[in-house]
């Protein structure tokens, strides 16, 4: 067997990741992101995308806020997200790659 050195992440760092994955873990929060990485959209148009009330994609959206991948602007009314971490990108072409996008092909 080899002897070369692995490299590996931190175990706490591995723990925030897994955190923010199982943020992400969520059909409408991944139809979230992957419309946000095309855009910024206002809650109403998030919600109705998903066919959620208005409040429930807010809390969604709040909790990847926390996570650090949305920050959110106020423009009177409305509440527009975009995205911030640019490892989103990444992540969810993996998932596309693995189960397809819609109009693709």
């Amino acid at each position: 067997m080899a002897t070369t050195k692995l490299k590996l992440t931190d175990l706490e760092a591995l723990g925030q990741a897994a955190e923010c994955l199982k943020t992400l873990a969520h059909p409408h929060r991944l139809r979230m992101v992957q419309m946000l990485l095309q855009g910024d959209f206002a809650v109403g148009e998030l919600a109705e995308a998903c066919d959620l009330p208005s409040a429930m994609a807010s809390e969604h959206l709040r909790l990847m806020q926390r996570c650090g991948f949305l920050a959110s602007e106020k423009e009177g009314r409305k509440v527009y997200y975009r995205v911030v971490e640019p490892h989103l990108k990444n992540i969810l072409r993996c998932v596309e790659d693995r189960f397809g996008v819609a109009g693709a092909r």
